[in-house]
């Protein structure tokens, strides 16, 4: 094997192996070139005059592939870095000089047996296995069964958030001082979960640009394309205005009221606060203290400082709980473009934690006070209300993933936990109306 060296025409004479060039483009650039010793410049416009007979790169590819297949008992190796070669056309001489130079014969290393190069063990793909493959990498709009459609409609309303908003809800009918009706409860329930499934589902409507940059977020059904933006509206209203009716008119106009000004606040404020302010944490917090409230007045058609004292539970417990959770999601809300404390401020997301876990033992110390509980609720709540703050403490303490995720697992037991020491520790204000009335009533004469 022979090598020829490059001359210093960039992008006319680079390499080109003998036998493999046009003769007649050879023969004309030579002849010329030692005839009218011609200059750089003029063989240039001489082989672009003649671009017809040349060999395109591809076709020397080619031809280089298929010698290679058509020889049995040659194998492509690797070849060592040879020293640079000498011009082979130099401007101030007169004839065109070629310098061959003879590349060495590779010797195998003794002890290493190479395999022969065989074209016949090459495994050949299959075109119906390529065009599959190719087909696969293609977009292309998901179809989905009606069997399907139970479970993307329970991931557009966020079910499981849906049904932490109901069992609040519910807890905060229970909580009311008046007799239980069952058909007023089930409607209240159902209602409050239809408005939430309504706000939910709008709130991924509008997401969608920015849920597909998550990863906590890209699987959701809009995103997928599994249905329509269209779709996901109508499932929306078909929720919302059922829900809303069915607050209004079978329950109380108060709770209605509530529950539409509850969908207004997450669709329309806290869904577009996020990527402008922090203050959207604070407007959450309020939309997750709408419904124990919305629970209460339903029960009892007015709005107490009982609903509140509930109500305000809510809002503390939510700040240890997502702060903690955004924690370890900083760098996902930061590739969606959400403003949250923990990515902008993560020192006030560590303060506003700590505060609001210390905050729910003044608040369960003011349940007696309101009437709300007895005066044992704030005692057998007070460990429960310590450990989440001793949490919150290593948490602005140190600041670490593992100090943020024990305390968001225990916040995911502490609210339903003091949900239920509350209600063990219910004070029932019909049983006091009933015990102040029974002694103004006269005695009878014996």
């Amino acid at each position: 094997m022979y090598k020829t060296p490059c001359s210093r025409l960039t992008g006319v004479w680079k390499c080109l192996p003998h036998g493999l060039v046009g003769v007649n483009v050879q023969q004309k650039l030579i002849a010329n070139a030692s005839r009218s010793h011609m200059s750089a410049r003029s063989l240039i416009q001489l082989c672009r005059k003649n671009q017809a007979e040349w060999f395109t790169f591809q076709h020397l590819c080619f031809l280089k592939r298929q010698y290679v297949k058509s020889s049995g008992g040659l194998c492509q190796r690797a070849r060592p870095k040879q020293e640079p070669v000498a011009s082979a056309l130099d401007d101030r001489d007169d004839s065109v000089v070629r310098q061959v130079q003879k590349i060495p014969a590779l010797k195998p290393e003794p002890g290493i047996v190479e395999p022969p190069c065989d074209s016949k063990n090459i495994q050949v793909e299959p075109e119906a296995t390529k065009a599959a493959r190719l087909e696969a990498r293609q977009w292309k709009e998901l179809r989905v069964e009606y069997n399907d459609l139970p479970g993307i409609y329970a991931r557009l309303s966020k079910i499981k958030l849906t049904a932490l908003v109901v069992t609040t809800a519910a807890a905060g009918y229970a909580m009311a001082p008046v007799p239980f009706d069952l058909v007023t409860f089930l409607m209240a329930s159902v209602g409050t979960g239809l408005s939430s499934c309504t706000a939910n589902s709008i709130n991924q409507y509008f997401e969608v640009p920015f849920d597909s940059n998550m990863n906590r977020t890209k699987n959701r059904p809009l995103v997928r394309g599994q249905i329509s933006p269209l779709h996901a509206v109508s499932f929306a209203l078909a929720c919302g205005i059922p829900g809303v009716t069915l607050l209004t008119l079978g329950v109380n106009p108060l709770t209605g009221f509530l529950g539409a000004l509850n969908i207004f606040l997450y669709t329309c404020c806290y869904t577009p606060l996020k990527r402008l302010s922090i203050t959207n944490t604070w407007v959450g917090a309020v939309v997750g203290a709408i419904p124990p409230v919305m629970g209460w007045t339903a029960a009892t058609g007015s709005l107490d400082l009982g609903a509140l004292l509930l109500g305000g539970f809510l809002f503390s417990w939510q700040f240890p709980h997502f702060n903690a959770l955004s924690w370890n999601l900083r760098e996902d809300y930061s590739r969606g473009g959400y403003r949250m404390m923990s990515v902008t401020h993560p020192g006030l997301c560590k303060r506003v934690a700590l505060r609001h876990s210390v905050g729910l033992i003044g608040l369960s110390a003011l349940g007696p006070v309101l009437d709300v509980t007895t005066w044992t609720f704030p005692l057998v709540s007070l460990p429960i209300n310590l450990y989440i703050s001793f949490l919150a403490f290593r948490f602005y303490r140190h600041g670490d993933r593992q100090n943020a995720r024990k305390l968001f697992f225990c916040s995911l037991w502490h609210l339903p936990m003091l949900l239920l020491l509350a209600l063990t520790c219910k004070k029932s204000r019909v049983s006091q109306d009933e015990a102040a009335v029974a002694p103004s009533t006269p005695s009878l004469p014996l």
